[in-house]
């Protein structure tokens, strides 16, 4: 079991805020300078405006406030990325059920489980690759209750397909040509977490999940 090292092009979360910030501190200072020199030099039979400076003060106050608020969010985003990171380690060399048709071919095998809402007529199960393309099919149960599709990873030509993911879809239809509402599950032990990515992936052999992919978690 391992962990994929962190990739090392992760931007600081709040560069963009820091950066901003010097910025209007900056444009403030110069603002302040501008005013002050303004105001020492004013003609006294002419004022200024006193409601220019003050509208130019709170259009200040107003990005500087907005400036906080996003670097507040990304310390938030920051927590959660910390958190989603802790949780998908703790997945680690635990089996995960996943209810999305998705499995791991590993040393040219695969399995799955799946489960018809009632009897059918006919059914055909269909496995793709990852571009979507259907490299096998083959018929389904046609019975309800818990069924097993064990794959050796062989194509409808014979030839053997590489280990990696591969998605099962079914077409089960009752007597009367309407389509059957099926289940289906598989499973996989987490080896590896890959933190190299926006968010962490589960890696089940040479399959790599999101976190929301997991139905179920097992010790």
């Amino acid at each position: 079991m391992t962990v994929a090292p962190v990739g090392t092009n992760t931007p600081d979360p709040n560069a963009t805020s820091s950066a901003s910030a010097q910025q209007l501190a900056g444009n403030f200072d110069t603002f302040l300078t501008l005013l002050t020199t303004q105001l020492q030099n004013q003609d006294p039979l002419s004022p200024m405006d006193s409601n220019q400076f003050t509208q130019q003060l709170v259009e200040f106050s107003g990005v500087e406030q907005q400036i906080n608020a996003n670097k507040n969010l990304e310390t938030l985003v920051s927590l959660t990325q910390s958190r989603s990171s802790a949780d998908a380690v703790s997945y680690l060399g635990k089996s995960v059920t996943m209810s999305n048709g998705k499995g791991a071919l590993i040393n040219g095998a695969a399995n799955w489980t799946y489960a018809l809402d009632s009897a059918a007529k006919a059914n055909t199960i269909s496995v793709s690759d990852t571009t979507g393309k259907v490299v096998y099919t083959t018929p389904g149960s046609l019975t309800t209750g818990i069924q097993s599709f064990a794959w050796n990873g062989k194509d409808s030509y014979g030839n053997q397909l590489p280990d990696g993911q591969y998605t099962v879809t079914m077409t089960p239809q009752a007597a009367d040509g309407s389509a059957v509402n099926y289940a289906i599950a598989s499973k996989g032990v987490v080896s590896q977490v890959d933190f190299s990515g926006s968010a962490p992936q589960l890696m089940i052999g040479p399959m790599e999940i999101p976190l929301s992919d997991v139905a179920a978690l097992q010790n």
